[in-house]
């Protein structure tokens, strides 16, 4: 396996590979940080499969991560390419998702990004 260098093209390479990308401390099964609980958890309860990337098993990974997508904080969500911002666009995400779904509007993913009801903001540390 090749060395990965936390390159911008890497990066890119990662989110155009997988629909939903969550960059986070740690490990959904052993984050971090509550930021990075928080979304990793958002995420598995919306039943989407996603990626995560631990950004902590490399010095180089945050100031790599934070200067490649132009956002300051951990954890950072990319869907379908786009990132969408940290945990607290997740938790708004998954408000919207649930919504959708009460009244049987309900269209994953694709259709809360299509809406594009995130604002910039960030939300972890």
């Amino acid at each position: 396996m090749a060395e990965f260098n936390w390159t911008p093209e890497e990066l890119q390479a990662i989110v155009d590979e997988h629909a939903l990308v969550l960059f986070m401390k740690g490990t959904p099964e052993q984050p971090q940080c509550g930021f990075s609980n928080r979304a990793a958890m958002v995420l598995q309860q919306l039943e989407q499969p996603f990626v995560t990337v631990n950004i902590l098993t490399d010095h180089r990974a945050i100031p790599s991560v934070c200067a490649w997508s132009d956002f300051p904080t951990m954890p950072q969500i990319f869907v379908h390419g786009e990132l969408i911002g940290g945990s607290d666009i997740a938790l708004a995400v998954s408000y919207t998702h649930l919504r959708a779904h009460e009244t049987r509007e309900d269209r994953g993913w694709a259709g809360v990004v299509g809406k594009k009801i995130w604002g910039g903001g960030g939300g972890g540390g």
